[in-house]
Order: C-alpha cells, then structure tokens, then sequence
C-alpha cells in the first residue's frame, strides 16, 4: 500500500495583527483538505503592496505565535522575515520544499490574490510547487484558469485587519481577536497615536 504523502499548507500574509478569520480559515482548510500542518508566515513586504507593514517584524511574529497556541496543527515560521524583500512566493514555496521533500505542499490564499497569479513573479513556477487553496468572502468570484487549479473554501468571518488597526478597543476588533493577541495589542500600545 503506498505511503501517504505529509500535506502541508503555507499561508503568507502581514497579519498585522492576524485575527480569528486567518486561525478560522486555516482550520477550515486543514479539515477540507485533510492537512496534517499549516505554517503560518508573516510576511516582510509583499510584492503587491510596497511600503511595508507598519508594524515591526518582532510585534507580528510574536502574535502570530500566540495566536496558534492551542492548535497542535499550526506553526510559524519567520523565513520570510528573515529573508530579503520583496517576499516571493516561488522563493518560500522552493524553501519549504527543500525542507520537506515527501510533502504535498499547499498555498492558502484569498480570492482577490488568486485573481491576480498570473501578474505574480514566475507564476508558473510557483504553481509548480504547490496546490492552491482559496477562500472567497462575501460576493468574490475566483478567476478560471487553464494552467492553474483550485480548491476553493466557501467560508465567511467579518474579521478585518484594517478596523482592528483602526480601532484596537472596539467591542467587534475585541471579538475578532485571540485574548493573547488582544493583551498583546493592548501591553504594547500597538496601533494606538501613542505607541511605545
């Protein structure tokens, strides 16, 4: 009987602050598609968004490890950060191969990125390195591809990046987050006029 191939699935992303929509999302995938590990990996800069995150590397990566405690299935991973901007995924996705040769690897990731693949650096490369997983949110509409195949995850969480930012203490950014991720927030005086 052949020997089942390790699943892992990589989700980039600022995650600045990750909320309850990435942990959701991730689980959703690992359930939908049998994971066995998802590597979340904040990311340095994106390619597509330049100018950086405004929150230092150590704040980002420090909640995403509070915010996957608790799920034995997650873990981060700084290689991004520690890499040279701009992050490409072909050159994370060729990391993670390197490390885990016998692994299926999978890319997570949102309509609105998936739509744009074919703009991305080496697409047909990256696309050689992994299987996508994308999620849709509220009316989006994935692209067809010929060269490239999907699996697609239905799911909504209102959970949005931007409004905690803009409003660290509001009873819906309190909700959308991890109580560790909150406390964190809030001890560092993160997207507040005053921060440390």
């Amino acid at each position: 009987m052949p020997v089942q191939k390790t699943k892992i699935c990589l989700i980039g992303g600022t995650f600045d602050p990750i909320h309850l929509g990435h942990t959701y999302i991730a689980a959703e995938a690992k359930r939908r598609c049998s994971l066995d590990k998802v590597i979340f990996l904040p990311c340095k800069q994106s390619p597509h968004k330049m100018g950086g995150s405004p929150t230092a590397d150590a704040h980002r990566l420090a909640m995403c490890q509070l915010a996957t405690q608790g799920f034995e299935w997650a873990e981060v991973d700084d290689f991004d950060l520690c890499s040279p901007p701009p992050s490409y995924s072909w050159r994370t996705a060729e990391h993670f191969k390197t490390l885990y040769p016998a692994a299926e690897l999978y890319w997570l990731m949102g309509t609105d990125q998936w739509n744009s693949l074919p703009r991305w650096n080496r697409p047909d490369h990256f696309a050689s390195l992994v299987k996508f997983i994308v999620y849709t949110r509220n009316q989006d509409k994935p692209q067809e591809y010929e060269q490239y195949q999907c699996t697609l995850l239905q799911g909504i969480h209102p959970a949005s990046a931007t409004a905690i930012r803009n409003h660290p203490k509001s009873a819906s950014s309190i909700a959308w987050l991890n109580p560790a991720v909150q406390q964190y927030i809030l001890k560092n005086k993160l997207y507040s006029a005053d921060p440390p």
